[in-house]
């Protein structure tokens, strides 16, 4: 049977803006305030689906969310119609008024913690909705997001889905952004690889001291456990500690894996060659020749990976069995990335080919090809229980970039988000969504 990495993309929302909302975000927060382009965001995004769906990958959709969130701003005190909410808030309250409109739901690499049924115990694909409870604006994500992907996923015979955890620091949970999966074959058994920054419960474990470390060790071991991994398929491994407080808030901005490859840069762990020693060990398990290759801080420091979102790439396997990588323009804007992604495909390795994407509306806020995307590996039996509304195709690009071109703003400053008729305009435009992406009613106000 044949089996398939599947790119679910996040859609932008109409509220894309630039709210500065991510402490230890870099980018975010350095282009706090700017003017935000909602409508070329969304086509720069559309733009890269419609890319990959033509170079043979299977790309999917997922929805973006209802904003703003005002039964959010509501649990908060603030009181009135929704016109009234929104002013009111707007009046007493920007920051709060602005986390409730944030389109960081693109980053769909955060909204859940997938695992394939070669896995699980059961044999069922596993999905974990991250509860991102270390940012308002994200910890408000998590129950639409469980019902987005249900109505994608909703065949329970090859599909399980598990509530966000607790929301509290101690199983901070920041979903796929932390977490990848090595295997000889996407329908094969594989190992499957939790990062976390810190521990909540065992203080042996360092911690960064400028930045929050955003996943825990215990919210890791949660995860493995609802998706009923066995001991011997799953590596956990720590950030180092002084890259988080140098602005690495996710592991995917200091390291990506697929297949049996994982690329990562010199700095981006603790006790890195115990952990390569796993990987490679139980790998070889399941039939996987593990390979690392490892970015030195001599050719690319930490703060030009940072920059460039070097490691926030999309590593794809070509059925020649060699890799392509997905970077962003930025990386070609920097000269000493540039210099290193050109010898690194010369040089015969596995990674032989580098495409760049325009994606700066979503760099500007701090989220490169690999937050836009959250990865599920299918069989060709899942796969067809998928629900075919949200499976990229080039008439639903058309579709979807009309829908873009007929109801999305092309700026969008802090003043705008107090308008009560963005709302209007939001839920408008979702409503047909769900229609073309026949989602049925995932919404809040579809459903109260």
């Amino acid at each position: 049977m044949k089996s398939y990495e599947v790119n679910f993309d996040g859609l932008v929302g109409p509220t894309h803006n630039y709210g500065g909302l991510s402490y230890g975000n870099v980018a975010s927060q350095s282009n706090s305030q700017q003017s935000s382009n909602p409508k070329e965001a969304a086509l720069q995004g559309l733009a890269k689906m419609k890319a990959l769906m033509d170079m043979g990958f299977q790309q999917g959709v997922l929805a973006p969310q209802e904003r703003p969130d005002v039964a959010a701003l509501r649990r908060l005190g603030f009181a009135g119609s929704d016109a009234q909410v929104i002013q009111q808030a707007a009046k007493e309250a920007m920051p709060l008024l602005v986390a409730s409109c944030s389109a960081s739901s693109m980053w769909v690499a955060n909204a859940a913690t997938v695992s394939p049924s070669a896995d699980t115990a059961d044999g069922r694909v596993h999905f974990t909705a991250a509860n991102l409870n270390c940012k308002y604006h994200r910890s408000i994500e998590h129950p639409t997001t469980s019902r987005v992907l249900g109505a994608m996923f909703a065949n329970p015979q090859h599909f399980a889905h598990h509530a966000a955890l607790p929301a509290v620091a101690q199983f901070g949970d920041e979903g796929a952004a932390n977490h990848t999966r090595f295997c000889r074959a996407y329908g094969e058994a594989g190992v499957e690889f939790f990062v976390f920054g810190r521990s909540a419960f065992d203080t042996r474990y360092p911690a960064p001291q400028k930045y929050p470390a955003r996943q825990t060790l215990e919210a890791s071991q949660a995860v493995a456990r609802l998706h009923g991994l066995r001991e011997e398929g799953v590596v956990y491994a720590q950030q180092n500690p002084s890259v988080i407080d140098q602005g690495v808030f996710h592991n995917d901005v200091i390291a990506v894996g697929n297949g049996e490859v994982l690329f990562y840069h010199e700095d981006a762990f603790l006790e890195t060659d115990n952990m390569l020693a796993e990987l490679s060990s139980k790998l070889a398990k399941v039939g996987g020749k593990f390979q690392s290759v490892c970015v030195p801080r001599s050719a690319v420091t930490v703060d030009d990976a940072v920059r460039s979102y070097l490691f926030n790439s999309q590593l794809l396997s070509r059925p020649d069995g060699s890799m392509l990588l997905i970077v962003p323009e930025e990386c070609r804007g920097n000269e000493r990335v540039w210099q290193y992604l050109q010898g690194l495909t010369g040089a015969g390795g596995v990674i032989r080919e580098v495409k760049v994407f325009d994606l700066k509306q979503s760099m500007q806020n701090g989220g490169g090809p690999a937050c836009l995307r959250l990865r599920v590996a299918l069989n060709e039996t899942e796969l067809a229980a998928v629900n075919p509304g949200v499976i990229m195709t080039a008439p639903l690009y058309d579709s979807l970039t009309q829908w873009v071109e007929r109801h999305y703003r092309d700026r969008m400053t802090e003043n705008d988000l107090a308008d009560p008729q963005l709302l209007l305009e939001c839920r408008g435009a979702l409503d047909e969504l769900t229609q073309i992406l026949k989602l049925g009613a995932v919404y809040p106000f579809q459903i109260n």
